[in-house]
């Protein structure tokens, strides 16, 4: 297998994804929006979030303790114990930084959201705080609590992240179940599968590659041109045909959804009779991609 390096200097690039001011941003951003979504409409509707708040959140309902948000500061204080021993300090601050700006936004903020539909409300909750997660989790840090659970049982025993979640919530639903009207324990969990869409699509809204394969047998022009025209590094696999059994340069390279339909054009403009292979992919890392995620 051969490379072709794009024509660029060797000069070591700025990575913005260990920056600590885009971390910090995308925290910020991400607990206010979640805090915003717990205070102005999960509360008020009495919804369950899931997770750690939803603890924090059925305590409240059911006792008038404190407040929700301040339950979950302090119920969130022995996984922090736990990751400061356990896990990179790095991710743990981070993490601590968002699980305070988050428990700050929410007992400081005064928003009234009036939505009467309990259906609606979830939607709206689940939008909000999905997004909201999302673009915590594009960080080196986490919302805290479950998070960090999660990821020291992913690091330890190699369970799932997905499955802790999906363990705890189950769980929690289940006692809610026998203490909280059922219509709202099933609104709660229609909130809770929105979010966790919702922070599915955030993480691949700008992560999202097209790995394409070009098979032609003007393979070289093209590749030429991808370098001067597009600055776009390619890579050639080593082909043989099946039935002529003729070898040939199968040429690949990774693109994002804006370069695509420009792939598409150089290709069959140099090759009418060209054969191009199109396929989805959410992680590319090395090169001139995303780095590795090290927490």
């Amino acid at each position: 297998m051969s490379g072709i390096n794009p024509l660029k200097p060797a000069i070591k690039r700025f990575d913005l994804a260990y920056s600590v001011r885009w971390n910090l941003f995308l925290i910020t951003s991400g607990a206010l929006l979640c805090a915003f979504a717990m205070k102005s409409i999960a509360v008020p509707q009495q919804f369950i979030p899931g997770g750690f708040f939803g603890v924090g959140a059925l305590i409240y309902y059911k006792t008038g303790w404190l407040t929700p948000g301040i339950l979950f500061f302090l119920i969130n204080l022995p996984a922090f114990i736990l990751g400061w021993y356990k896990l990179s300090p790095r991710f743990v601050l981070y993490s601590l930084y968002g699980m305070v700006v988050m428990t700050v936004a929410f007992e400081v903020m005064d928003i009234d959201v009036v939505i009467h539909n309990q259906f609606y409300a979830a939607v709206a909750c689940g939008v909000l705080n999905g997004l909201g997660g999302g673009l915590i989790l594009r960080s080196l840090g986490s919302g805290g609590g479950l998070d960090i659970i999660a990821v020291y049982l992913f690091q330890t025993y190699n369970i799932g992240v997905g499955k802790v979640y999906f363990g705890f919530n189950l769980a929690l639903f289940l006692l809610c179940l026998t203490i909280m009207p059922a219509d709202l324990v099933i609104v709660s969990l229609i909130l809770v599968f929105i979010s966790s869409a919702m922070v599915e699509q955030t993480l691949a809204l700008f992560s999202q590659r097209k790995v394409v394969f070009i098979i032609s047998d003007h393979s070289e022009a093209i590749s030429q041109t991808i370098l001067d025209s597009m600055k776009q590094s390619a890579t050639f696999l080593k082909g043989m045909g099946a039935f002529s059994k003729r070898e040939k340069n199968v040429l690949m390279t990774v693109v994002n959804n804006i370069q695509l339909k420009k792939l598409e054009e150089i290709t069959f403009t140099h090759d009418p009779q060209a054969l191009f292979i199109v396929e989805n992919t959410f992680t590319v890392l090395g090169s001139s991609f995303s780095k590795r995620k090290i927490y």
